[in-house]
C-alpha cells in the first residue's frame, strides 16, 4: 500500500534545520505527535515561527475556541481542503460543536445567530473581489461582535487560508498515512 508523499519533505525534530527544532519539540511536548504540515512548514524555521506564533496569539485571544472552529471548517470546505477537513472533523468536536454544527459551519452557517451572521461576513469577505458588503460588517457589530472580535476572525480566515495553501503547494498526505503505509509494509 503506498500512500501519497508530499512535495516537501515532512520534517520532524531528527531532519528538521535547527532553527526549527525548538519549535517542533515545544510542539511534541503539547501534542505528542507532529502533524504533516508543521513537519512541511519546519522546512523553513522562519515559516514555522510565524505559523506557530500567529496561531498561538489567535488561540489566546477574543473568540471562543468553537467560532474558531467554524471558521477553519467555513474556510476549509470553501477551498477544497481534505486535510483541513480532515483533522478539522476532530479538533471542531473537541471545541464543543455537534455534527450538525460541523456540517452548518462548512456552508458559512450556524443555528446559533450571532455565530451564523459572523460566518455571513466572512464569507462575502472571501467571495468578494472589493471589500464586503458595509451591512453585513454592520450586522456582525450589531449581533454584538466587536471590532477585536472580527479582526481576530479575519485573521483566522487568513491563518486558515495559508495552512490550507501550504498543504495544496506540498501535496501534502492527511495526518497518520505515512504511518499507516509502514506499519501496513511492515506486516
Amino acid at each position: 500500500m503506498k500512500t501519497k508523499e508530499s512535495r516537501f519533505q515532512v520534517h520532524d525534530e531528527l531532519t528538521a534545520p535547527e532553527r526549527s527544532v525548538p519549535v517542533l519539540k515545544g510542539a511534541l511536548a503539547g501534542g505528542g505527535q507532529l502533524s504533516n504540515i508543521v513537519g512541511v512548514l519546519a522546512g523553513s524555521p522562519a515559516v514555522l515561527r510565524a505559523y506557530a506564533r500567529f496561531r498561538s496569539e489567535l488561540r489566546h485571544g477574543a473568540l471562543p475556541a468553537a467560532t474558531q472552529q467554524r471558521i477553519a471548517l467555513a474556510v476549509a470546505e470553501h477551498q477544497e481542503s481534505d486535510y483541513a477537513l480532515a483533522t478539522l472533523q476532530r479538533t471542531a468536536r473537541d471545541a464543543g460543536l455537534g455534527l450538525d454544527e460541523i456540517a452548518l459551519a462548512r456552508e458559512f452557517d450556524s443555528r446559533d445567530q450571532r455565530e451564523a451572521v459572523l460566518l455571513r461576513f466572512l464569507h462575502a469577505l472571501l467571495e468578494a473581489e472589493g471589500p464586503p458588503p458595509l451591512h453585513l460588517h454592520e450586522e456582525a457589530r450589531e449581533a454584538g461582535w466587536s471590532d477585536e472580535q472580527i479582526l481576530e476572525a479575519v485573521a483566522n480566515v487568513a491563518l486558515a487560508s495559508f495552512g490550507n495553501l501550504i498543504t495544496r503547494a506540498g501535496d501534502v498526505p492527511l495526518d497518520g498515512s505515512a504511518e499507516e503505509a509502514r506499519l501496513a509494509q511492515a506486516a
